[in-house]
């Protein structure tokens, strides 16, 4: 789940008796031969007697107490989950082979995209290979060498504390980098100085969803902060009253200036950001976690002295579209915008006069997605999708096309890193098959440099990519990218993964997995398909599988999977699907519509309780995307296909298993643990249903030694089931 890419105790009762946590682990089976055959005995489940009435419906959850992740009985029904899925999974030979192979091609040096400060210095993440977080490095220029800034391993040495973000200062004398327990979306502040490597006294709470934005003068930043509220709860509490802060260095957070708020949007999100000369603070406010969202400016008048109390003032007060800020040539803001423009374009405003009539279009809708924009010296740097894969377009600020920029074959650029002071800039390419790969793009020479390659710990040569199309259940056509090595048959015996998001406009493009290269190794096919609710096609795609429309984004999926029965590549006995969050929603609806088209599941830290969802942390944020439960035409579709309310009794579903974190606050637990729960108590046949959840852990934060861990278990699991393991 994304938020602008830019996207929580009631009395409790020990019900769960020692006995019953001992004997769940006694009957583990121990026989490595058939356990795959084999029904497990699940751990018992109470069921309460809990009954929600919505628009004169009774809506039984007789799981309710499994959302609270602190209570006695939660903590003890986990355990004995782990328990169970822990002695599955280390049964099996092939995971010892798989984390092996993993754990070698995750071995390799790899780098994030520079941000080059104003003075040249280059800031950037590097992690050497199997390093449990990436350490944040400087060097002067792209020929000099990189030296460590910040090293989060250091830190916490058992990757418990997540560096979630880090933003250097304009000069880079100082670095404000943000920490959270196990990757939670709730982050402590501090504040290193780069010279010294020492921390200042600096240390700021309660801050979510927040950019870091200094001022030129280097001496703060603003920041996005809630109140205060019970340590103890804050893992599912709800959020409300977000507002913009500055922080002056030296100074205690409660001495920070207020900015900006709107008590009257309580549950807005508000992000600030200073432009590149130091000059303005543009303000985004957003009332979900769609791109639509309002856009403030405020003055800061002199950049080395700023005015940081200056009047806030609208230049967008409409939250009609999206209006995101790429940069500015002195009072003229260059904005990407989906404002009459379902694939976006690019306008000019004069913020004297930001009238909309007055707007000059520079890059204009086309028939291709814009799915970014960068801004250098010399213009623009616009980043389109043409059926899924990228394109660079060199514009001037007239709207005039330069040139193109020839990438390094058909791919996905990950992220564009600009600067006004230069021409040149660097991009992040990847595929299936690549690595991603950091790029300057040398504006003299016209060429395309890699910067840090990285050395691959595999042969590319071994395997191909292929782009095909499926038809939806409406004739929509559905990208579909298929990776496997040279030679594999089309005879429907490939064991296959197919995997998926579709929603909150979120592109999946190919990109690299080493998990992807090992499944390939094996003999395995990896294939990703591009739903409606991204933004592949512009919002129009991103629409069209939102709210009432959702549906469309599940046929899609099942249209997936029957092209790839249908044409030979895998068949339903081989199949396994996978999606992560939204993409976990994606997963649990169509098993629950559609379980005899798959072999095996695997949801991952999604939303599965579709008539709660928006009770919990940022949950409010996504009823732009979904809508909500309480409204009666919205909660008529949603009861329709939430995952957890359309398990029926007795129904064989197919072999699943489903991941979760501890400290996954943004998507809290209890979705996974009330559908794992749902599930064992229906299966009508063996294949088993089994839940793993990652301790220390969050929604997308694992260290690097338990992201080859988890990914380990999935593919075991994932093999076992389509005879993978017999290929």
């Amino acid at each position: 789940m994304s938020f602008l890419q830019t996207h929580n105790l009631r009395p409790r009762r020990r019900f769960f008796a020692l006995r019953h946590f001992v004997a769940a682990c006694l009957l583990i089976p121990l026989s490595t031969t058939s356990i795959a055959a084999q029904r497990p005995m699940y751990p018992l489940t109470r069921m309460g007697p809990v009954v929600d009435t919505l628009h004169g419906h009774a809506i039984p959850d007789p799981y309710r107490w499994l959302e609270d992740p602190d209570g006695d009985d939660t903590a003890a029904w986990i355990r004995a989950q782990n328990v169970l899925s822990r002695g599955w999974l280390d049964a099996q030979p092939l995971r010892v082979a798989f984390h092996e192979r993993l754990t070698a091609l995750w071995n390799y040096a790899r780098i994030s995209v520079p941000h080059r400060l104003p003075n040249g210095v280059l800031f950037y993440q590097r992690n050497s290979g199997l390093q449990k977080q990436a350490e944040v490095v400087a060097r002067s220029s792209a020929q000099t060498p990189p030296r460590v800034v910040l090293d989060p391993n250091a830190l916490s040495p058992d990757g418990s504390i997540a560096m979630s973000q880090y933003e250097p200062s304009p000069s880079g004398r100082h670095i404000a980098y943000a920490l959270s327990e196990g990757g939670a979306d709730w982050q402590d502040v501090r504040v290193r100085d780069v010279r010294t490597g020492e921390d200042m006294d600096d240390v700021l709470h309660w801050v979510r969803f927040s950019a870091l934005a200094w001022t030129r003068d280097g001496l703060g930043f603003f920041y996005s902060r809630y109140p205060a509220a019970d340590s103890a709860t804050r893992l599912r509490a709800s959020l409300q009253h977000q507002k913009l802060y500055y922080h002056r260095l030296g100074t205690p957070q409660n001495e920070d200036v207020l900015i900006f708020e709107r008590p009257d949007l309580a549950t807005w999100f508000i992000q600030g950001m200073t432009s590149e000369d130091g000059k303005y603070l543009f303000i985004y406010m957003s009332k979900g976690a769609d791109a639509h969202n309002r856009l403030y400016v405020a003055d800061l008048g002199t950049p080395r002295k700023p005015d940081v109390s200056a009047t806030v003032k609208p230049l967008v007060e409409t939250d009609d579209g999206e209006y995101s800020v790429i940069g500015n040539d002195g009072t003229t803001v260059y904005l990407q915008t989906d404002l009459n423009a379902p694939n976006r374009r690019v306008v000019a405003v004069d913020m004297a006069r930001p009238d909309r009539s007055r707007w000059r279009t520079v890059v204009a809708n086309d028939t291709s997605s814009i799915a970014g924009v960068a801004m250098t010296s010399s213009g623009l740097v616009v980043h389109r999708l043409a059926d899924v894969t990228s394109r660079l377009t060199l514009y001037n600020l007239q709207g005039r096309v330069v040139r193109e920029v020839d990438l390094p074959g058909v791919g996905t650029v990950a992220a564009i890193s600009s600067t006004s002071s230069t021409a040149s800039f660097y991009f992040s390419y990847t595929s299936h098959l690549q690595p991603a790969t950091v790029y300057r793009y040398d504006a003299t020479s016209r060429k395309v440099i890699p910067m840090d390659p990285p050395t691959l710990t595999f042969d590319p040569g071994d395997f191909e990519t292929e782009r095909v199309f499926a038809i939806s259940k409406d004739g929509t056509r559905v990208p579909l990218f298929i990776s496997h090595r040279k030679g594999v048959p089309r005879n429907g015996t490939s064991a296959t993964v197919l995997y998926a998001y579709g929603g909150f406009a979120v592109n999946v493009a190919p990109t690299f997995s080493p998990s992807g290269i090992a499944w390939m190794e094996k003999g395995g096919t990896w294939v990703t398909a591009s739903l409606r609710g991204g933004l592949e096609y512009g919002e129009a795609w991103h629409q069209a599988g939102m709210r009432a429309k959702k549906q469309n984004v599940f046929d899609d999926f099942i249209a997936a999977a029957e092209y790839l029965t249908n044409r030979g590549y895998t068949s339903r006995a081989r199949l396994a699907i996978n999606g992560g969050s939204n993409g976990g929603l994606l997963v649990g609806a169509v098993m629950t519509q559609r379980p005899e088209l798959f072999a095996a599941a695997i949801p991952q830290v999604g939303v599965l309780d579709m008539l709660r969802y928006h009770h919990f942390t940022g949950g409010s944020a996504w009823v732009t995307e979904y809508g909500s439960a309480d409204n009666a035409a919205d909660f008529a579709y949603l009861r329709k296909y939430s995952p957890l309310h359309n398990i029926e009794d007795g129904r064989c579903f197919p072999a699943t298993l489903i991941t979760t974190a501890d400290h996954d606050d943004r998507v809290i637990p209890g979705h996974s643990y009330k559908f794992t729960a749902a599930l064992q108590k229906a299966q009508g046949c063996d294949s088993p249903i089994l839940l793993r959840v990652e301790t220390q852990g969050s929604h997308g934060y694992r260290p690097t030694d338990r992201q080859i861990a988890e990914s380990a278990d999935v593919w075991t699991f994932a093999a076992i089931h389509t005879g993978l393991s017999k290929q």
